[in-house]
């Protein structure tokens, strides 16, 4: 099986950075500015003969269900980029824009329609794209539109079912989502008209003086199917050659735009399936096709062609849909992990003296959580890159430019690696957003200032994690005066012990943020924090308050098993706040595998040694959370032989010895499979083994139990508010009223200070 030595490296690195942190550049970042002033960020760079005023570029981060029926970009999209532009990024780049309707079914649903925007219509769609691209020039920035030649295998396989039409690939490949589906091979007649429409696509792309195109040719899409011959194994005709269909894409586009026409195009230097799933790529039926992908010097010598045949400007990074973590890297990824595979490329392109057909040379983009202003700046003084890429930190801030360029770096709103907003709520059916901007993909409906109130109240705001803080500076920003009560000496609720893990670095940086920002409010007067304060009820009550708002967090699941009370047991969130509490333990079992469970594993195996199980009575580990994040974790998990165990109740407890019940059905799912995704609830797939109702009992032994089976809703102050009437104006927000995640919090709590 063939492997690349530093990819194999890398994706080791990936996973135990967090024990050899210092080595090498898997580290975490922080949100500082000892590189300040960004001399190389805010420097202009030339992109064919066009020049771009700084290094940093919007990725394409993608735009479902922001656009009307028609595909063509409403006031939603046009006002989600704006924001970025305005916000001093120096290259705009859309979401994905498929050119193969007619030709992958996977792009249509029912009634003829589709969640992603168009540009191949007609004139329609035509006056959307021409919006965006004038209203970003208005503020000095660039536009590239993204083109995909489509989904393939990595398409919606409903269409099998709502159209009774298969899913497409280059060959004979099982669809991503249900690998029980085959997806068809394509024509060589279609994919010339894949590319032609392409062709067609970039010169109306150029009509609408949007100022380049952007074809995504990484990930697995479509256009990767066809040129990595992991998935393309065809023996005839002209698309045999698995270089031939990106090579003509660029040629035909070339034809239609000209050779001023910028182009540029999203790859990976290496799947890296073989590197992440060693052995297991010759077992899985659903990998073991995948086994002949792009090496590092094929990769090379493919874009080398690609330049040749037209190509400008090149990002990079590794991984597909199969290993999702790699191009979505999660909180649990370290920082700049992509810079290694971005200096190879650069450095190829010096040593062969490469030039794009301009004369110029060919910007290579890093990618990969660079959201960190020095990071990024020491990314191009040590030549790993010529531009960086941002995608979720643009999410989080759009003036994250802005910011940098001005030294205010510590008032930029950290990214947190979540991915619920960015990513997971396009999959479940909405669309982008963002865990901690409340206005992302909002900007048309919140204005940039929250208008200031027409009668200033008196608000308490009880609890200060996420939601409650969002609140109180909201709230006070447009003149309210604000007290926020805290019953312990810490901002940050749950942020704060699930902060801890040095893979939660994301996190830790916002919890930082919401910490100054308080801080200042403060100092100027606008929140009056009071600290180690528990607010009764009838204290409420006789300061006569506006309005109460309870951001009070969840109480902890105590399951009621026999012998519970005498076991010994720790909640996952007290002994990440209290690590001494492990004592001399060198074994530990975790009792539920959601996120909390999981995570906490990872860090008691990884950065304490401690030999690891992990119960979970659902047949699928952290199910709900983003599959990049739940991969990534999952899959090292398993690498460093943490136990983990599905299907699995318990049933008492006897001193340090844990009894459960377990499904021990033949189709019980396998808790370790990271290549293949959990459906959203609303999907059924009808081909699925049905779990069968064998069950034995077992049993495991350890030295320290550690409960994660979640929290309920504290809505008791609330209640107890409502029923004594505490204020004119009360409200529950959070995890107290809905007991979820920083996402919905921080939503309600700015949908809620903007209108009190």
């Amino acid at each position: 099986m063939p492997k690349d030595k530093i990819i194999e490296e890398l994706t080791h690195q990936y996973g135990n950075w967090v024990a050899q942190e210092g080595t090498g550049k898997c580290k975490a970042a922080a949100m500082t500015q000892e590189l300040y002033p960004y001399s190389e960020l805010f420097s202009p760079i030339k992109i064919n003969h066009m020049t771009v005023k700084n290094r940093l570029v919007m990725a394409p981060m993608g735009n479902i269900d922001m656009c009307e029926e028609t595909g063509r970009p409403n006031d939603k999209m046009i006002q989600y980029f704006l924001a970025r532009a305005k916000g001093g990024t120096g290259l705009i780049t859309s979401g994905l824009i498929p050119v193969s309707y007619g030709i992958d079914n996977s792009l249509i649903e029912l009634g003829n329609l589709t969640y992603f925007p168009r540009i191949d219509r007609s004139r329609t769609v035509f006056c959307g794209w021409r919006d965006i691209a004038h209203g970003i020039h208005n503020y000095g920035a660039k536009f590239f539109i993204q083109l995909t030649a489509g989904m393939g295998r990595v398409g919606n396989p409903q269409c099998l079912i709502t159209q009774h039409k298969f899913p497409v690939s280059a060959s004979f490949n099982p669809n991503f989502y249900i690998t029980q589906i085959p997806c068809m091979r394509l024509s060589d007649h279609k994919l010339k008209k894949i590319i032609k429409n392409a062709g067609q696509a970039a010169a109306d792309a150029m009509a609408a003086d949007i100022d380049g195109v952007y074809l995504h040719g990484h990930e697995g899409y479509l256009l990767e199917q066809v040129t990595n011959p992991a998935f393309n194994r065809r023996k005839l005709g002209r698309f045999a050659d698995w270089q031939a269909f990106g090579i003509d894409m660029v040629k035909e586009i070339r034809r239609r735009c000209g050779d001023r026409f910028p182009i540029m195009y999203r790859i990976d230097l290496s799947l890296a399936l073989n590197e992440t799933y060693g052995e297991t790529m010759d077992k899985e039926k659903s990998l073991k096709k995948y086994k002949n992908g792009r090496s590092i010097q094929m990769t090379l010598d493919y874009m080398d062609n690609l330049v040749k045949a037209g190509v400008d400007i090149f990002d990079v990074d590794l991984g597909c849909y199969d290993n999702w973590w790699l191009p979505h890297p999660p909180a649990s990824m370290p920082a700049g992990c992509f810079l290694d595979i971005s200096r190879i490329v650069k450095q190829h392109f010096a040593e062969k003296k490469i030039l794009s057909n301009a004369g110029v040379s060919v910007p290579v983009v890093a990618v990969g959580k660079l959201g960190y202003p020095d990071l990024a700046e020491k990314a191009l003084r040590d030549g790993d890159c010529d531009m960086v890429m941002l995608g979720r930190p643009l999410l989080a801030d759009p003036d994250w430019c802005n910011k940098a360029y001005a030294g205010k770096v510590s008032e930029i709103i950290p990214c947190i690696g979540c991915q619920e907003g960015c990513l997971n709520e396009f999959v479940e059916g909405g669309h982008p957003q963002c865990a901690v901007n409340p206005r992302t993909a909002f900007e048309h409906i919140y204005p940039e200032i929250p208008a200031p109130a027409k009668e200033p109240k008196r608000i308490a705001v009880v609890g200060a994690g996420p939601a409650g803080t969002t609140l109180a500076l909201t709230a006070s920003a447009r003149g309210h005066k604000v007290d926020l009560l805290e019953k312990t000496d810490k901002i940050g609720g749950k942020i704060i012990s699930g902060s801890v893990p040095k893979f939660k670095f994301d996190l830790d940086n916002y919890r930082k943020y919401l910490e100054r920002q308080v801080e200042n409010a403060s100092k100027d007067g606008r929140i009056n924090l009071i600290k180690n304060f528990t607010a009764t009820t009838d204290w409420l009550k006789e300061q006569k308050y506006d309005a109460v708002v309870f951001a009070v967090g969840t109480k902890p699941a105590i399951p009621p098993i026999p012998g519970i009370d005498k076991a010994p047991t720790i909640e996952a969130t007290d002994l990440l706040t209290h690590p001494d509490k492990l004592g001399k333990s060198k074994s530990a079992i975790v009792i539920g595998g959601g996120v909390v469970g999981c995570e906490t594993a990872y860090w008691l195996a990884y950065e304490y040694g401690l030999k690891v199980s992990v119960l979970e009575m659902m047949p699928y580990f952290m199910d709900g959370a983003c599959t990049a994040n739940r991969g990534h974790l999952i899959h090292y998990l398993h690498d460093k032989g943490v136990n983990l165990i599905n299907c699995a109740k318990v049933t008492g407890f006897e001193g340090n010895t844990v009894k459960y019940r377990r499904n021990v059905s033949k189709n019980r799912p396998n808790p370790y499979v990271t290549w293949t995704p959990i459906l959203p609830k609303n999907v059924e797939n009808p081909l699925a083994p049905k779990l069968g109702p064998e069950e034995e009992d077992s049993s495991l032994a350890a030295d320290i139990i550690v409960l994660a089976a979640g929290g309920h809703p504290d809505d008791s102050q609330f209640l107890e508010a409502q029923r004594e009437n505490a204020a004119p104006l009360l409200y529950n927000i959070g995890d107290s009223f809905a007991g979820k995640r920083v996402f919905e919090a921080v939503q309600a709590a700015y949908a809620l200070g903007t209108k009190l």
